[in-house]
C-alpha cells in the first residue's frame, strides 16, 4: 500500500465508501424481504433468511478483522471482501426455494459483514485514535442510507420488485470501486505485538456492554427482519416504506452532525443509557400505533437516538478498550456479538413470535429487549466506574 498519507484525500474516500456501502445497508433489509415474498417464500421462512444474514455477524467480521490485523493489510482485505460480495450477491438474480437463498444469504453476508468494522478500523487508524471527526466522515453513510432507501423505493414501486437484484448489484460494484480508492499507512512495528483479545473481552463491564449490545441489536431484529414487511400488511406502499427508512437515517444524520459536541456535553455513560431508554419506546410505539401515520414518524425520528447515538457510543467504548493491533478484532468482535449473536437469536425469537403471537407482539418483545439492553449497560458502567 501507499505510504503517503493526505487526511482530505482520505475523508474524501472513505466518506464516499461510506455513502455506497451504507446504501447497500439501507436498501438491502429493507426491500429483500418484500422480494423474498415475491419470489414464494413465506413469513417465517423470511425471518429465518434475515437471521442467517445476522449469524454470518458472527463468523465473517472475525474471520475479516483478525486476517486483516494479522496481515497489516486492512484496506486490501477491505477490497478482496467487497468484490466477493458482488460476485456472490448475482444469485439473487435467479429463482430458487428457501435452501437457494439460504446459501447465497450466506454467502453475500459472509462478505459484507465486515466491510462496517474494518472501515472503522481504518478510519480509526488514520485519525490515530481521535474521533472527533469521525461522526462528519460517517454521517455519508446515512446520507447514502436515505437517498439510495428512498430511490430504490420509487424504482421498485414503478418497475417492480423483481428489479432488487439489480439495484443491489449496482449499488456492490460501486463499493467495490470506491474501495479499491482506499489505502493506508504502514503500521509501526510495535503494533504487531500480539495481544490478547479474550483477555479483554472477559473483563466483567466489558462483557456486560457485549451484553448489552446483544440485547440492543435482538431488539433491533424487529426492524431489520420485520419491518418493512409489518408496514406493507399493514397496507403502506414501498415507497412510503422507504420513505420511513429514510426519515429514521435523515434523523441520524442530524445526531453525526453534532456528535462532537453532544459527547463532550454529555459523555458517553449519558448517551449509551438515553440511547436504550429511547429504544424501549421506540418499538413500544410501533407495537402500540403503527397504524397511524403520526406515531410511525415518531417512532422513525427516534433512530437518532437507538442508533446514531448508540452506534458512537459502542464505537468509543470499543476504541477505548480494543485499541493499537486490537482495532479491527475489538470493532469485529462487537459487530459479531451485537448484530451476530443478538440479530441471529432475535431473529429466531422474533420470528416465532410474528408467526405464533402476532407482527405487533413483535415489538413489544424487542421493547423488552431494549429494556434488558439498558440494564446490562448500567451494570457495565456501573463496574467501570464511569461517570
Amino acid at each position: 500500500m501507499s505510504d503517503k498519507s493526505s487526511w482530505p484525500e482520505q475523508s474524501l474516500g472513505f466518506g464516499a465508501f461510506y455513502f455506497s456501502y451504507y446504501s447497500f445497508v439501507g436498501v438491502f433489509p429493507t426491500y429483500i424481504t418484500l422480494y423474498l415474498a415475491f419470489r414464494g417464500i413465506d413469513a417465517f421462512e423470511i425471518g429465518v433468511l434475515m437471521s442467517l444474514m445476522q449469524a454470518m455477524r458472527i463468523v465473517g467480521p472475525n474471520l475479516w478483522g483478525w486476517m486483516a490485523d494479522w496481515t497489516g493489510q486492512r484496506a486490501r482485505v477491505l477490497q478482496f471482501t467487497a468484490a466477493s460480495a458482488l460476485v456472490a450477491f448475482t444469485g439473487f438474480f435467479f429463482g430458487g426455494g428457501f435452501w437457494y437463498f439460504a446459501f447465497f444469504m450466506i454467502a453475500v453476508n459472509l462478505f459484507t459483514s465486515a466491510q462496517g468494522p474494518l472501515s472503522d478500523a481504518l478510519i480509526l487508524a488514520e485519525m490515530k485514535g481521535n474521533m472527533s471527526r469521525y461522526g462528519q466522515l460517517r454521517l455519508w453513510g446515512s446520507v447514502g442510507y436515505v437517498v439510495m432507501t428512498a430511490a430504490s423505493g420509487f424504482v421498485l414501486d414503478w418497475t417492480g420488485i423483481g428489479l432488487m437484484p439489480w439495484v443491489g448489484a449496482v449499488i456492490l460494484g460501486t463499493v467495490l470501486l470506491v474501495s479499491l480508492k482506499l489505502y493506508q499507512v504502514p503500521r509501526p512495528v510495535a503494533e504487531r505485538e500480539r495481544v490478547s483479545v479474550l483477555e479483554v473481552l472477559f473483563r466483567r463491564d466489558v462483557a456486560a456492554f457485549m451484553v448489552s449490545g446483544s440485547f440492543m441489536l435482538a431488539a433491533h431484529s424487529a426492524l431489520y427482519a420485520f419491518y418493512s414487511l409489518y408496514l406493507s400488511r399493514l397496507g403502506y406502499t414501498s415507497v412510503t416504506i422507504g420513505l420511513m427508512w429514510a426519515i429514521g437515517a435523515t434523523a441520524e444524520i442530524v445526531f453525526f452532525i453534532y456528535q462532537g459536541p453532544v459527547v463532550k456535553r454529555f459523555g458517553i455513560k449519558a448517551i449509551m443509557l438515553a440511547s436504550l431508554l429511547a429504544a424501549v419506546v421506540r418499538f413500544a410505539l410501533i407495537g402500540a400505533g403503527a397504524g397511524s401515520f403520526i406515531v410511525l414518524l415518531l417512532a422513525q425520528l427516534l433512530h437518532a437516538a437507538t442508533f446514531g447515538a448508540h452506534h458512537v457510543a459502542s464505537i468509543l467504548s470499543v476504541q477505548k478498550w480494543f485499541s493499537g493491533p486490537l482495532q479491527a478484532r475489538g470493532q469485529a468482535l462487537f459487530i459479531s456479538v451485537s448484530y451476530g449473536i443478538g440479530g441471529t437469536l432475535g431473529g429466531f425469537l422474533l420470528s416465532w413470535v410474528w408467526d405464533i403471537l402476532t407482527p405487533a407482539s413483535v415489538y413489544w418483545v424487542a421493547s423488552a429487549l431494549a429494556l434488558a439492553a439498558f440494564l446490562a449497560a448500567w451494570l457495565s458502567f456501573r463496574w467501570q466506574g464511569s461517570k
